[in-house]
């Protein structure tokens, strides 16, 4: 399937400067003839004569309705874009000394986020000489991926960055497709309960 940024990349009617083509109208092959014989054909058809193989010996051209041709591609691209989610690095931060309440809030957003299928950038922040002990930090980051196991998987282990020691989790694709599973067998058993739903 070609997108709309090759489409626009394509060589049509007159810019095909290639002495032989090998020429498709439909699914119908006409063979090879001059570039020129090619074009006055589509011109004759009402159409516009594309080159869909620029690479191959001769190049291969297609007669074809070029506007309608860019406009599907375009389409086929947006509905693409629309299915797919696009996945964002979102960041959660924490001091080193954050109590326990302030921690269990945080690992619900980042889980939250991870159900969703963002990254999660989970970052750990030194004060004035905390960062003389980075353990600490090493070991909340441990903890905070203990808890998030079922959801997430390390994509970045726990590393300094400045004043910060950061870890990024990916979300788990056994995760997701266990989520998947479990929606489609809550949507079934659904169906089944309503009334009428068998006749």
């Amino acid at each position: 399937m070609r997108s709309a940024s090759i489409a626009k990349e394509l060589r049509i009617n007159e810019q095909i400067r290639v002495p032989q083509v090998r020429v498709i109208r439909g699914d119908e092959q006409l063979g090879i003839m001059s570039g020129w014989d090619a074009l006055r054909l589509a011109e004759e058809s009402g159409m516009d004569l594309v080159e869909i193989a620029p690479t191959a010996s001769p190049p291969v051209v297609k007669i074809m309705d070029y506007g309608k041709f860019k406009y599907e591609q375009a389409k086929k691209e947006r509905d693409g874009r629309r299915g797919s989610k696009q996945v964002e690095l979102r960041e959660v931060r924490m001091k080193v000394k954050i109590d326990r309440h302030d921690r269990d809030f945080k690992i619900r957003t980042a889980r939250k986020l991870l159900l969703d299928g963002d990254k999660v950038k989970v970052s750990v922040m030194f004060r004035a000489r905390e960062i003389t002990h980075p353990e600490v930090a090493q070991a909340l980051l441990t903890e905070f991926h203990e808890a998030l196991k079922d959801v997430s998987d390390l994509e970045k282990s726990p590393g300094l960055e400045g004043r910060f020691m950061t870890m990024v989790l990916d979300p788990s694709k056994k995760a997701a497709a266990a989520a998947l599973v479990r929606a489609r067998e809550e949507k079934k058993v659904a169906v089944e309960a309503t009334p009428g739903a068998a006749d």
